[in-house]
């Protein structure tokens, strides 16, 4: 699902004498991120969390399917209730983001969702587990999740170097798809050992550990929030403040168009995500350990890329991979509906390895841009905006995906939808981006 995420290193915000995308370590003043020791405790932090993330993907269904005899309905609303926060709460958590301390923000995130995770064994222990229970935890993550993500995508470019910015984000992203290749394996063994319920301890140990590891960040002076004047903010009336971030986009018509590009994608990737399973099962009689196998081979494609990132963004350049990310590798989308029974059932991985592979070139270098321009005191708003308008779009898309497969059947709904995902790729090919080789620091008339 295409996405635009972020994280963040040390040192302070970008400089403006260095050009974005360049040289790792060219010189004594452009330290790499491996010598960071901020960058590198965020990484390890959020390379568990991910990796809790995935453990939880598997287990909250399995909990809802297996120990509460939920029906298929209401272990649907599960999903539901992860991404409704999104929709709801996005554009008040920017101006909260834009307000305070981002990294003290983010540490009552991770300890809110610890509490959240090991609410949910305790309970199982010393009475009754229930279905509403499971889904108060699953909201009250959801919207603690928003805030900690909206944070953390505002919070990166005040820690490093503007050439730092895509290796960064290449490095965080590769932790995702790490969590993607792994987590699934891992859930699936600790819910065989211990129970699904006990199971979510190892949730909650995931959010402890990012916790601490952004409580060990030292941060420069300078990389604390930035405050608007009080007045201002108090003449400032809320919703004004809420979409100030939809009001600067409007004014960047690059940003418009990953936005455009962005939702487009992830509408018809849920779709696609929406009834994959199923294909795979009930049209290719693939076994479950298959569709495992299937998933696992995506993530490759994610990893391989996500370690040359910064290498092809240089080569290609830091503005044009935007467009080329999303348009060469459409035709290879077409092997998930040409998959067939058998060992054919391979082609759907390849697709969805070069669709992984798009990913992350495209979200590490559109989130990249995206951060160069923005004035500091507007990230959060903006990076809230993208979210409520690129999230807000993945419930539709789930719901049409199902409704194409019972009308047109789940080959034919399959090829709709990725050609749809390949269609996203014309709102950056038909935008300024394609007359650009490398991103801008500022977006013009911007002062950061």
């Amino acid at each position: 699902m295409q996405e635009t995420t972020t994280l963040a290193p040390e040192a302070t915000a970008p400089a403006p004498d260095v050009p974005a995308g360049g040289e790792e370590a060219a010189g004594p003043g452009r330290p790499s991120l491996w010598r960071s020791r901020n960058f590198l405790l965020l990484w390890t932090g959020q390379t568990v969390g991910e990796l809790g993330a995935q453990i939880s993907t598997v287990a909250v269904p399995l909990l809802a399917a297996t120990t509460l005899k939920a029906s298929v309905f209401q272990i649907s609303l599960l999903t539901f209730l992860s991404w409704l926060p999104y929709l709801l709460f996005s554009l008040p958590a920017g101006v909260i983001a834009d307000r305070v301390d981002q990294r003290r923000l983010m540490i009552w995130c991770d300890l809110g969702r610890m509490a959240l995770m090991a609410s949910l064994p305790v309970v199982a222990l010393v009475s009754e587990l229930s279905l509403w229970h499971l889904y108060t935890v699953v909201g009250l993550t959801g919207v603690l999740t928003v805030l900690f993500n909206i944070a953390y995508k505002s919070k990166l470019p005040r820690m490093v170097e503007a050439h730092q910015l895509v290796d960064g984000n290449a490095k965080l992203s590769m932790s995702k798809d790490f969590a993607e290749l792994i987590g699934p394996s891992i859930s699936g063994v600790l819910i065989g050992l211990v129970g699904a319920t006990r199971t979510f301890f190892g949730n909650g140990l995931a959010f402890l550990v990012s916790a601490v590891t952004l409580f060990l960040i030292k941060e420069p002076p300078g990389a604390g929030p930035v405050e608007r004047d009080a007045e201002e903010q108090d003449r400032t009336p809320l919703r004004t403040q809420m979409t100030e971030g939809l009001s600067f986009i409007r004014r960047q018509p690059i940003l418009r168009k990953i936005l455009a590009c962005t939702t487009t994608s992830n509408f018809w990737v849920m779709a696609a995500g929406s009834i994959e399973v199923t294909f795979m099962v009930r049209e290719l009689r693939a076994p479950s350990w298959m569709v495992g196998l299937v998933f696992s081979v995506s993530a490759v494609g994610g990893l391989a890329v996500g370690a040359l990132t910064q290498r092809i963004s240089q080569r290609v350049g830091t503005a044009r991979i935007i467009w080329v990310s999303m348009a060469v590798p459409g035709p290879l989308y077409l092997l998930m509906p040409l998959a067939q029974p058998g060992w054919g059932v391979l082609l759907y991985g390849l697709g969805l390895a070069a669709f992984s592979a798009n990913a992350v070139l495209y979200n590490v270098a559109a989130t990249s841009y995206q951060q160069s321009i923005t004035p500091t005191q507007l990230l959060g708003r903006v990076n809230a905006s993208f979210l409520w308008i690129c999230y807000g779009a993945i419930p539709l898309g789930a719901l049409t995906g199902g409704l194409l497969a019972s009308a047109l059947g789940l080959r034919t709904a399959l090829l709709i939808c990725v050609l749809g995902t390949w269609s996203a790729a014309l709102f950056v090919y038909c935008s300024p981006l394609r007359g650009m080789r490398d991103m801008p620091e500022t977006a013009p008339g911007e002062e950061r």
